[in-house]
């Protein structure tokens, strides 16, 4: 599928980072996580533009960080991912038939997911990279276990997602009409009927929330630096 438009979700604070900056502005082997996600989004050859939905008053730093890849668009974030993702969206023009949504938090996900999940597109709505389960899963309250809960059927969602830009405008409106906050934007089709596919996804494009999440890409990302 060709002329999809990638959003990339960029509006996050990173609080838990512990940094004095927006978490798609810190640095990973001296590039900011958003130039990460942007490059990978510009790279496969589906995806003609890209639109940032960056935190508000980054505006300008977002669009100087995606200017010299490709062709872009930049809108301020909202503060929750469907604020930001309807924003997005009103800058992605009505006539493009999909849409990626990715997470700038995921700098590690490679042209190639960009690419698997549109072509799975075909007789779906959305499309979702999964990565199994490997580690028991607990049922949790207070502090106590409760009981173990089956593996099997469960699968841990990453971004890039693809969808029919129609299903994904309708999703979003549905969700904004019933004020039904969502994780991900999978999560927004699966409550509005639409059919989800998954593929598989990739275990190195781990999602950065933590201090540690960020040290460990940092090495990461230094090693692939020096080739």
């Amino acid at each position: 599928m060709q002329g999809a438009v990638a959003i990339v979700l960029a509006a996050g604070s990173g609080e838990r980072l512990g940094k004095d900056r927006p978490k798609a502005f810190v640095e990973l082997a001296g590039r900011p996580l958003l130039a990460y996600a942007a490059a990978a989004a510009l790279r496969c050859p589906g995806i003609s533009s890209i639109v940032v939905a960056a935190p508000p008053g980054g505006e300008d730093l977002a669009h100087a960080i995606v200017e010299p890849l490709g062709a872009h668009a930049v809108v301020t974030g909202g503060v929750t991912r469907r604020g930001s993702v309807r924003a997005a969206l009103e800058a992605v023009p009505a006539d493009v038939a999909a849409i990626v949504c990715h997470d700038a938090a995921r700098p590690f996900a490679t042209s190639e997911l960009f690419a698997r999940v549109l072509e799975a597109l075909e007789g779906a709505d959305g499309v979702v990279p999964v990565v199994a389960v490997s580690d028991t899963v607990k049922r949790v309250e207070a502090g106590l276990v409760l009981r173990a809960e089956p593996r099997e059927g469960l699968a841990l969602a990453q971004t890039p997602q693809a969808f029919l830009a129609p299903a994904l405008r309708e999703a979003h409106e549905r969700a904004e009409r019933d004020g039904a906050e969502v994780t991900d934007d999978a999560a927004a089709l699966e409550r509005a009927g639409f059919r989800v596919r998954t593929v598989p996804g990739e275990p190195g494009n781990f999602k950065i929330t933590t201090a540690d999440d960020l040290g460990r890409a940092d090495v990461i990302a230094s090693e692939l630096a020096r080739g």
